[in-house]
């Protein structure tokens, strides 16, 4: 009989231990591959959606160059261990998953990241996740996709980040529907959008708490949107949340909404900071704050508004408890009362508000406002006069705050010399195509409108159904995307912020 020692016995016991369950494995797709083959770089698959089928926790999917049609997920991964589809540059979706009206699908898929795609024409979302957690959708393009560029539902813990979204033909960019919390939407570029940029939405008429609540967003460009309705940042149910070094400009309605339609309780106990938000001559109000969303405030933001008689803040009076709003750089006019009567900004320093803003004028804030590069000028009277409690760390492009002798107010961190080099690349993001003339929001709500022409998905749960220039700070290029910063590539797109094509957008026959 063979007897083991205790010592042999432990070292055996340890072994067998450290023998993984699973092995997690790196599998290809490819357009000339097939699904019969093994999914290695050599032998890759073809389709996305066998890829779904087949991958475990810890797995990772690698897309090459290419036009694929979506897929549809309900595997998990685990903390320990993602699921990662990695689409490599040129790997491009173009046509509905087998399942759903949609390009890539999460349904009930938790622990997932979905990472570098374009996702394009599709019949409903470009890329969807739901009934999830710890999902991250980072760096992909979702363009002209019929409603939404990314939509999750009911999914917690949820990180979109560096994504650019344009055009959706119906509805918003990203939309962040029903009750999941903690959400962090960051760094994203958002235009062109029918209604709104971001849309954030408790949908209580789809179940839960109908409440979103300790979302951050942050440092995200949204431009162009709402020309059906929309907000550049729309917040219906949105609670305890911070919303901060966002830039927000040629709003066609709103620029920051804080409401209550679908929400389980109105948008309440909000920090709004260090944002930059300019409305164009079709808006609506720079801020807006309505259906007795109380105790926000409102620090160091640039509120300035085109429209011939609309401006910086409109508040419903059964708002107006809690609500503090300082050191803002405005346009001065503000209502308490649908605009029914207007105040300029002593009246508003007179009712309480706003002691230390300023008044002040797009040229004299920004280096070249004409051509839509919103740095700060040298010499701006934004420049070192924030407040500095709750403050940002960073601006929206992670350079450090403060770098003066105090805090700026708005979105961007003036950098003086040396800081002052011009942009690596000299050039100017590429908006593509702009909005096409369409009507301002016609509906009911606040101020004459929609809260910003939001549409709340109440159909099946979940949706389940069908359905630059001077004083540009090129030396910000770079920063950790993860602290406040932008990589190097995004960074690289934002430095001149100048958008100067707006040609017609392409609209499907029935969109509204």
């Amino acid at each position: 009989m063979i007897r083991f020692s205790a010592l042999a016995a432990a070292l055996l016991a340890a072994q067998l231990v450290a023998v993984p369950i699973g092995l997690a494995e790196t599998y290809h797709v490819a357009t000339s591959g097939d699904d019969g083959a093994d999914g290695s770089e050599a032998t890759p698959w073809a389709t996305l959606q066998h890829a779904a089928d087949t991958v475990a926790p810890g797995d990772t999917v690698v897309v090459q160059p290419g036009e694929y049609a979506g897929m549809h997920l309900t595997t998990s991964g685990t903390s320990a261990e993602r699921i990662v589809f990695s689409g490599m540059p040129g790997a491009h979706v173009n046509a509905d998953n087998p399942t759903t009206p949609d390009g890539i699908n999460l349904e009930g898929a938790s622990f997932v990241t979905i990472e570098g795609f374009e996702v394009t024409d599709t019949s409903r979302a470009g890329i969807r996740a739901v009934l999830c957690e710890s999902v991250i959708i980072r760096n992909n393009q979702a363009d002209q996709n019929f409603r939404w560029g990314i939509l999750t539902g009911f999914c917690d813990d949820l990180l979109i980040e560096d994504n650019e979204c344009s055009r959706s033909e119906d509805e918003h960019g990203i939309y962040v529907s029903n009750s999941g919390d903690r959400p962090v939407v960051r760094g994203n570029r958002l235009w062109g959008n029918n209604a709104n940029g971001l849309h954030m939405n408790g949908d209580l008429s789809a179940g839960g708490d109908g409440i979103i609540s300790n979302a951050l967003v942050e440092n995200n460009v949204i431009w162009d949107n709402g020309m059906g309705g929309g907000s550049g940042i729309n917040c219906d149910g949105v609670q305890d949340s911070v919303i901060q070094n966002n830039l927000v400009y040629a709003a066609h309605a709103s620029g920051i909404s804080l409401y209550r339609i679908d929400g389980g309780g109105a948008s309440t106990g909000n920090l709004l900071i260090n944002n930059t938000v300019i409305v164009a001559d079709d808006g609506r109000w720079a801020l807006n704050i309505q259906n007795a969303s109380t105790d926000n405030r409102a620090i160091n933001n640039i509120l300035l508004n085109d429209h011939s008689f609309r401006g910086a803040i409109d508040i419903s009076s059964d708002s107006l408890s809690g609500f503090t709003s300082d050191y803002n750089a405005v346009i001065g006019r503000f209502t308490t009362d649908g605009a029914s009567t207007v105040m300029d900004l002593s009246e508003w320093q007179a009712a309480g508000y706003g002691a230390n803003s300023l008044e002040a004028s797009a040229d004299a804030l920004f280096a070249n406002a004409a051509m839509d590069d919103y740095h700060l000028a040298a010499g701006s009277p934004a420049v070192d006069v924030g407040a500095a409690a709750d403050a940002p760390a960073t601006d929206f492009e992670g350079q450090p705050r403060p770098l003066g002798g105090g805090v700026d107010i708005g979105a961007d961190e003036h950098c003086p010399d040396p800081c002052s080099t011009p942009p690596a690349d000299g050039g100017v993001p590429d908006a593509g195509p702009g909005p096409d003339g369409g009507t301002p929001d016609a509906g009911p709500g606040p101020d004459g409108g929609t809260p910003d022409g939001a549409t709340s998905d109440t159909g099946s749960g979940v949706d389940a159904g069908s359905g630059g220039g001077g004083d540009g700070c090129g030396c910000r290029v770079g920063g950790d995307q993860h602290h406040g910063g932008l990589p190097a590539s995004t960074a690289l797109a934002l430095v001149a912020f100048v958008v100067g094509v707006r040609r017609g957008r392409r609209r499907r026959t029935g969109t509204r």
